[in-house]
């Protein structure tokens, strides 16, 4: 296990691309540190410059305090698992999994007892004398995390490795990642655009959009409290409601559209002044019997999941969510009041970073 750390680093590209823009961070050890954002926001490019597969513009990057930038990828004890598994396809299971042994001239006794020993953890035992093409897709991904584990670095990179797999595999090879993390105890980074992985995999979220990082922080923490507009809708499913709003003397929320207050508890008030939107998670919507401090809103569609409902209404031609138990059966066309949680209201101000 090794700690690592970015200082201000930089990627800029030829064409003057700038992928990476003076991220810093730092990966302690034995953690399982997530980076998240839509396509193209820097985080392969990230992964690729701890990995050194990818120069560094600027800045420093550091294994245990030592400043590694222009260390040899093959010096830098990373293991990486990728999107497309990587496996040579003309060798059996046994023979990816010794690949890396037998490139660095490790006897055959051990090799066989290190290839036996990793084919029971990822579980594929049974399988050992199969090729790749006559393997699942969570096999093969098995295989990939497999081969990167025989090698026993200090460091795992995982880019995007649940891309190619349908959504049961990949709820069930987030959960074998987890465990083999927590038996090996690796220093691990693991890059996705995908909310949910990033979640439930992660000891802490790392969020990035063009190339900056909007916030570091656990996965609960984020969720909460989240720095600014973008990690707001970017983390959450549905996402976050916004509305346009405005404070009335530190003492409520003005919606604009519909001219609806909502009242501040006293912790918010002092920090309201600048509020240009106010964002509510779908959980946090509630349904009102009351007319006094609610407002009311026509339903257009109600999704049913089984142990819950959500609930989509139209607000002055933007859609809105609500998340709801099954108390109450609500339907198309039903019109209902509803009012926020005013303990759970995200102010944001005029350049989309939070103000509460």
């Amino acid at each position: 296990m090794i700690e690592i750390n970015l200082e201000n680093i930089t990627k800029v590209y030829s064409g003057g691309t700038k992928a990476v823009d003076s991220a810093s961070f730092n990966i302690h050890k034995g953690e399982f540190v997530v980076l998240v954002g839509p396509s193209g926001c820097g985080k392969t490019s990230i992964l690729r410059m701890i990995a050194g597969l990818e120069d560094i513009s600027s800045g420093n990057l550091y294994f245990d305090g030592k400043i590694i930038n222009n260390l040899p990828p093959n010096e830098r004890s990373v293991g990486m698992v990728f999107q497309n598994y990587a496996l040579y396809p003309h060798l059996s299971v046994y023979d990816n999994l010794a690949f890396p042994l037998k490139i660095k001239k490790v006897n055959k006794s051990e090799i066989k007892t290190q290839v036996e020993k990793i084919a029971k953890i990822i579980g594929l035992s049974s399988d050992i004398n199969k090729k790749p093409k006559q393997l699942s897709g969570g096999q093969r991904q098995r295989v990939a995390l497999g081969r990167a584990l025989i090698r026993k670095p200090d460091v795992f990179l995982f880019d995007e490795p649940l891309s190619n797999l349908d959504a049961k595999l990949r709820v069930q090879m987030r959960t074998e990642i987890i465990q083999l993390h927590r038996e090996f105890g690796t220093s691990s980074v693991y890059v996705t655009h995908d909310q949910t992985e990033a979640m439930t995999m992660g000891d802490r979220i790392v969020v990035m959009n063009g190339g900056k990082i909007n916030q570091i922080d656990t996965p609960q923490k984020i969720y909460d409290f989240p720095s600014d507009i973008f990690t707001a809708q970017f983390i959450g499913s549905p996402q976050m409601n916004f509305f346009d709003a405005t404070s009335i003397q530190n003492q409520s929320i003005k919606l604009l559209d519909n001219d609806f207050d909502i009242p501040l508890q006293s912790e918010l008030k002092s920090d309201s002044g600048d509020v240009k939107t106010c964002g509510i998670r779908p959980e946090d919507i509630i349904l009102s019997d009351s007319e006094s401090d609610s407002f009311k809103i026509k339903v257009l569609n109600v999704e049913f999941l089984g142990f819950e409902q959500l609930i989509y209404f139209d607000f002055f031609g933007s859609l809105k969510s609500i998340r709801y138990n099954l108390d109450k059966q609500i339907l198309p066309n039903d019109i209902i009041n509803i009012k926020f949680n005013n303990s759970k209201l995200h102010l944001f101000n005029s350049n989309g970073n939070r103000v509460n």
